[in-house]
């Protein structure tokens, strides 16, 4: 008797040890995927827009990242373009495939290679810069380039939203270029080469995925650059009307 006592007390003590060491076990599995770095893709645009200039002038303009990795380490596709509407081709285009890592709370690092297609011989560069959020919450991207044949450059992006409301939103935009050396080939000039600046007024229709936009940008070119494009008989400064949207998937 004491023999079928002891066989069911074994079985009552197993089965009641059974459902924690489950517990346990899940727990165990709970923690480690918190700890594993968490896999991120997608892809946005933050300008996708239509262009008029005051001198007539239509362009379509793009400028886009995908991205996959993790929160540690990312590989970006970063694009940009602008393509002439009238002459049916691209007056920008520019290609970077970098890989990106954090620094500190508020930035990553990261380094790879540009590829561009501007007006002359296609150019290759190495890149290494920053992108974060700085104080005052300024988005800055900032990249140092040099080119095979050892021409540097720099090129600061900074935006800022202002949140008028919890669906409209107003973004102002300065994107500044300075060249450390000429190169003639391609019209750049030593110095400062050119400036951007834009402001947007968008409204989120989902969720900020798809958020329309209508605008103003204005574009300047600066000293020999500048030189450069009189020279060719084009414009150093130009207002353009723009109307757009900006997407993430």
């Amino acid at each position: 008797m004491s023999r079928w006592i002891s066989l069911v007390a074994t079985a009552v003590f197993g089965l009641s040890v059974i459902p924690a060491a489950a517990s346990a076990q899940e727990r165990i599995q709970d923690t480690t995927a918190r700890k594993m770095p968490l896999k991120v893709w997608g892809a946005q645009f933050e300008e996708f827009e239509y262009r008029y200039s005051d001198d007539d002038e239509e362009l379509g303009v793009w400028s886009g990242d995908f991205f996959y990795g993790t929160d540690e380490l990312k590989v970006r596709w970063l694009t940009k373009g602008e393509y002439a509407i009238e002459e049916q081709a691209y007056e920008k285009l520019e290609n970077q495939l970098v890989v990106q890592t954090p620094v500190s709370d508020f930035f990553d690092a990261k380094a790879g290679l540009r590829f561009d297609t501007p007006d002359g011989p296609d150019r290759t560069y190495a890149v290494l810069g920053i992108a974060g959020l700085a104080p005052q919450w300024f988005e800055i991207d900032a990249n140092l380039y040099v080119s095979k044949d050892g021409d540097t450059s720099t090129e600061l992006d900074a935006e800022y939203e202002l949140l008028l409301t919890n669906h409209w939103i107003l973004v102002a935009a300065l994107d500044a270029k300075v060249a450390f050396s000429e190169d003639r080939e391609i019209g750049v000039g030593k110095g400062l080469v050119s400036t951007e600046t834009g402001l947007r007024l968008s409204y989120d229709l989902i969720d900020r995925s798809f958020s329309p936009y209508i605008g103003v940008v204005h574009e300047r070119k600066y000293a020999d650059t500048a030189d450069f494009v009189r020279a060719e008989g084009g414009n150093v400064e130009d207002w353009f009307a723009v109307i757009g949207a900006r997407l993430s998937f």
